[in-house]
């Protein structure tokens, strides 16, 4: 076999770099968006779950009161936990997006009242915040992890959820877009 037949045979069973690299980029995509289906798959579609609960600052919190006083565009409903490396991780974002979009946190499984109202102080967190001690919110809403950032329009209607770290980019592209389509 001649060089030139050895370098035509090789260059055709080979695929190119770049098809190589398309192919492990469409392998990654589809684990992403499968892990992300199964993260999401018992979230309720339509209008987010209703729910009153013990408000970390004292009093009640519900989720109808809070779109009452947001009425005019889409809303953030944010849940993490106190024992959550990654809710910690994401909480200078959580603060930023709250400077520019109404969001309203649950805290899950991270104690009574008093414990979260004493997490949130000593971390220097000003969010309006829902006890959720027993994880019975998150439930109603098909979550079984955290932190998770549901993305509810005007109309109380589900539009987007995020399961895992998201950058505070991605959860304002999330609200932006619900408030031009929801």
């Amino acid at each position: 076999m001649s060089e030139a037949d050895s370098t035509t045979t090789s260059s055709i069973s080979k695929p190119s770099r770049w098809r190589r690299y398309r192919r492990d980029a469409v392998f990654v995509v589809a684990i992403v968006l499968g892990m992300h289906w199964v993260q999401t798959r018992h979230v309720p579609d339509g209008a987010a779950p209703a729910f009153s609960a013990p408000a970390a600052s004292g009093g009640q919190l519900s989720l109808a009161e809070w779109r009452e006083r947001h009425p005019d565009g889409p809303v953030g409903v944010y849940f993490w936990a106190d024992w959550c490396g990654i809710c910690s991780a994401q909480q200078a974002s959580m603060d930023g997006v709250q400077a520019d979009w109404p969001v309203l946190t649950v805290a899950m499984q991270s104690g009574d009242q008093a414990a979260v109202a004493n997490y949130l102080a000593a971390k220097d967190l000003a969010w309006a915040t829902a006890v959720d001690a027993d994880g019975s919110i998150a439930a109603r809403y098909g979550l079984r992890g955290v932190p998770a950032f549901v993305v509810l329009d005007r109309e109380g209607l589900i539009r987007s959820v995020a399961v895992g770290y998201t950058t505070a980019w991605g959860i304002r592209a999330r609200l932006w877009w619900a408030g031009l389509f929801g």
